[in-house]
């Protein structure tokens, strides 16, 4: 897949998962450090003219780097919660579409340092181009299960010690009284829609993020990282 952009681009690089770089030579001196990196890695660099960029990145901003790259490796929802040092803490997407808001959450879910994210094949935004540059590279390091069907994913993470929590706003309980030091996958649901009713009754419960102004809900990559910094909150104040 082709992913573009000077920091995803780097990212990559240092993952191990780049096949080759192209640059656009008239911006070759701001590709330096991806030039480096790629020869220290020996990942070979293209020259090409600005417009093959461009339709390399349909249109995206790709700061004169585009970079070919190995598929992210297939993990499985048990590799996910197979032992590690402290107890899983996973994000579930239902749906969601929007490559931007896609790279946010892969952004946070890497922040918060979490096991991995769940994600469904179809009907979901792709990982490369868009939501990989809006993951500032987070793309690279973030263990991702793609599964065929969220709510039986839901059901694996049961079977497997885990508590799903769905978010919802006419969730009567918030999300900050949830014992997130447990086993625990957040469940998000597509923008506009929410979670599907199968995937919300899947749930083993459901909470909200109480909203105190004029709007009746957040973007689901701010109520992503919400909730994920509330559980390393609760899971610090514990370890300490």
């Amino acid at each position: 897949m082709l992913i573009y952009g000077i920091n995803p681009v780097l990212e990559a690089l240092k993952a191990g998962r780049v096949r080759e770089v192209r640059i656009d030579g008239a911006r070759r001196a701001r590709a330096g450090d991806v030039c480096a990196a790629a020869a220290a890695r020996g990942v070979p660099v293209r020259v090409v003219p600005a417009p093959d960029l461009d339709r390399a990145a349909r249109g995206g901003v790709h700061q004169g780097v585009v970079a070919d790259v190995a598929d992210a490796d297939d993990w499985s929802v048990q590799d996910l919660v197979a032992p590690s040092a402290g107890p899983p803490l996973l994000l579930v997407l239902d749906g969601v579409e929007d490559p931007h808001n896609l790279g946010a959450i892969l952004r946070c879910v890497d922040a918060a340092g979490a096991s991995g994210l769940v994600r469904q094949r179809r009907h979901a935004a792709r990982l490369d181009g868009a939501a990989a540059k809006a993951s500032a590279g987070a793309v690279a390091h973030v263990r991702i299960a793609s599964v065929v069907n969220i709510a039986r994913a839901i059901g694996e993470l049961k079977d497997a010690g885990v508590w799903t929590i769905g978010l919802a706003e006419d969730a009567p309980e918030p999300y900050d009284a949830v014992d997130f030091t447990l086993p625990s996958a957040i469940v998000v649901g597509a923008e506009g829609t929410g979670l599907r009713r199968l995937v919300r009754e899947s749930c083993d419960r459901l909470a909200s993020i109480p909203m105190r102004g004029q709007v009746s809900s957040l973007n689901v990559s701010v109520a992503s990282a919400i909730v994920l910094f509330e559980a390393v909150r609760q899971r610090r104040a514990v370890s300490k």
